[in-house]
């Protein structure tokens, strides 16, 4: 059966003003991943990533050629935080003085908001259009690799296992940066086999942000 391998994108750069270029650590994982999969000989035909440059940048470390799909791409965090939050913590140009858990802490908060909205959500993208974006993508690539986001996999998940849309938030939470998920496709459908898979990652190169 094709596998489709979902990679969660390396460590970004949390309170930089440039939060979407990887950080010297999210180099490294980059790095432990491609000489994991090459020490595996696991047969990666087809590359795809979503258009920011933390998912593009962390799929090139895997010495193939990358096709781009935005449809990949993240949730807008900030644009998120504007409508559904009442504080002033962004993610982008180091919006925030926060820990990364007190920003996740509040980043939560935000999300349930928004998924309870549903199609009200005054968001640019409300989390229905989202989840149809992200099933979308998936639909239309076979197998391979995609490198992602934490919120695009936890969708997927929370889709495959027909969850309740508020799980999406756990999910979303315990992502390890360059954690690989395993889907497989049969004639029963796309099936959810692993998630979330770190091994390759030494204890100090373990992050969730």
């Amino acid at each position: 059966m094709p596998a489709l391998l979902l990679v969660r994108h390396a460590q970004a750069s949390f309170g930089a003003a440039d939060y979407d270029a990887l950080s010297d650590t999210g180099r490294a994982q980059a790095a432990a991943l491609a000489a994991d999969l090459r020490r595996r000989g696991v047969p990666v035909d087809r590359v795809v990533a979503g258009s920011l440059v933390r998912q593009r940048d962390t799929a090139a470390a895997l010495g193939r050629a990358v096709e781009t799909d935005p449809r990949w791409d993240e949730y807008v965090a900030d644009d998120i935080l504007a409508h559904h939050s009442s504080t002033g913590e962004r993610l982008e140009h180091g919006g925030t003085a926060l820990s990364s858990r007190e920003f996740q802490a509040v980043l939560e908060d935000a999300l349930l908001a928004w998924i309870a909205a549903d199609e009200d959500s005054p968001a640019a993208e409300t989390w229905p259009a989202f989840a149809a974006r992200v099933a979308a993508a998936l639909e239309d690539v076979d197998g391979g690799l995609v490198c992602t986001s934490g919120g695009v996999i936890a969708a997927v998940c929370v889709a495959l296992l027909r969850a309740p849309p508020e799980a999406f938030v756990a999910f979303n939470r315990v992502t390890v940066n360059t954690g690989v998920t395993k889907l497989v496709r049969g004639r029963g459908g796309t099936s959810l086999v692993s998630f979330n898979e770190h091994a390759h990652l030494a204890p100090e190169l373990i992050t969730y942000r």
